[in-house]
């Protein structure tokens, strides 16, 4: 009697607080992570109740060895868990010129000369084991990567029928649930200045994918068929680096891609393509992805300044200097990772390290300034947030949890022995860990 009771209120919990989100999830999407970002694109799960302790022997449900490099985050629906990686074979292709024989390049990056493999994989969510995996394609990456990226940066999704998976320049595959390959596409090669690598995810709304390439030669937004591959729509971008993973909202009529870069925040139709507004404002080499806060949605960058700004969605046309944009802020945002949104409360770290802010999301007032956060230097991974907790992972395995609160509330510290560059993933009763080596699953 008392699981019935806990099972309607959640169930009533779920659908009540969704209705305070621009964004509202199914059920089965609100239970699960079925993308980056999780269930409301937020970083926050209304459903999950995950561990607030844990340590490499204690609360670790199971911990499993993953070949290859990915810095993607895990997505869990129902009982499986996916991911991908992508493995360097150590064949070489003799055609391609040795590292060594390469020209210097910033932050010392080479170009591959050996044959990767790129692998999705599926395990059970219940014991961590390997229920299936596909590769998708054998290649010589056409450029390299900065140290602390890889092959395997982007995030899969599923609508619950399709695993939709992104390699960007190693192609777009699509399977169902079991592994069974459904299309796959190669929408050319992106060039990232200083070869820096990719890593925007993909974007799922109404079975149609987003897929946004912002680099040093043809940016571009291109929106295919869920169900075919096919390509819908494709308009080119005047944009330089950026890895911001676009956000789809349905607003003043009109269902609304926006997307965040260094030149122009833009929202496209998602069914036209047309452009309905753009404006100017954030700096170079945006990486954090777009929340939606009731009326408005809120991006930032933080590579080479600081920016952080509301706009609504109501806008038409180039709003750069129409003074329509409700509020901003320049100082302590982030680079890599993307923010919280919870309560109306905006949390998030300054560039890439562990200085920490609050705003109030409505009016952009700040409510914690750049506070310091205990047993963390870096941070390459967003934070996620449940049960009125924020989990924030620092690079070298630390992991904060904190209160939901105006002001700095460490609820607990947990230590794991990896890096960890990819973010969290979290569903139901568990945290899903992806460090350099291992997936962990941690649960009470």
């Amino acid at each position: 009697m008392y699981k019935q009771l806990a099972i309607a209120l959640s169930t009533f919990l779920v659908f009540t607080s969704a209705s305070l989100f621009a964004q509202s999830p199914t059920k089965s999407q609100a239970q699960n992570w079925h993308q980056w970002r999780g269930p409301y694109s937020t970083g926050v799960s209304l459903t999950a109740n995950p561990p607030t302790e844990w340590s490499e022997n204690k609360n670790i449900k199971w911990k499993v060895e993953i070949d290859g490099a990915g810095s993607s985050t895990p997505i869990i629906w129902e009982d499986n868990v996916y991911l991908l990686t992508a493995i360097n074979t150590k064949v070489v292709d003799p055609d391609k010129p040795r590292p060594e024989d390469q020209p210097m390049r910033v932050f010392g990056i080479k170009h591959p000369n050996t044959f990767y493999d790129f692998f999705v994989l599926c395990l059970d969510r219940e014991t961590g084991k390997e229920k299936w995996r596909q590769k998708t394609i054998r290649k010589v990456p056409h450029e390299g990567h900065h140290g602390d990226n890889d092959f395997a940066s982007a995030s899969p999704v599923t609508d619950g029928k399709r695993l939709y998976c992104w390699f960007g320049s190693a192609g777009f595959y699509c399977f169902d649930l079991n592994g069974k390959a459904l299309w796959k596409r190669d929408l050319g090669l992106a060039h990232m200045g200083a070869s820096l690598g990719e890593g925007c995810s993909p974007t799922l709304h109404d079975d149609k994918i987003v897929i946004v390439r912002d680099h040093q030669r043809q940016s571009s937004i291109e929106v295919l068929d869920a169900e075919s591959g096919q390509t819908i729509w494709k308009s080119e971008r005047e944009e330089g680096n950026a890895w911001a993973t676009p956000v789809v909202i349905k607003h003043s009529g009109r269902t609304q891609v926006i997307t965040a870069a260094s030149n122009r925040i833009r929202s496209y139709d998602l069914y036209s393509g047309e452009i309905i507004w753009e404006c100017g404002g954030l700096t170079g080499n945006v990486t954090p992805c777009p929340v939606i806060q009731g009326d408005n949605v809120i991006c930032m960058s933080g590579y080479k300044g600081h920016s952080v700004m509301s706009v609504p969605l109501s806008s038409k046309g180039d709003i750069t200097e129409s003074g329509v944009v409700a509020w901003k802020q320049t100082r302590g945002t982030p680079y890599v990772p993307s923010p919280v949104l919870y309560d109306g409360l905006l949390f998030f770290n300054q560039s890439n390290s562990s200085i920490w802010t609050c705003l109030d999301a409505n009016s952009g007032d700040t409510l914690m300034d750049r506070t310091r956060l205990p047993g963390i230097a870096n941070i390459y991974s967003s934070p996620v947030a449940a049960a009125d907790r924020i989990y924030v992972t620092g690079r070298n395995g630390q992991t904060l949890v904190l209160g939901k609160s105006k002001e700095l509330k460490v609820i607990a510290s947990n230590k794991l022995d990896e890096l960890f560059d990819a973010s969290p993933a979290i569903a139901g009763s568990q945290l899903f860990l992806r460090g350099d080596k291992h997936l962990y699953c941690i649960a009470k």
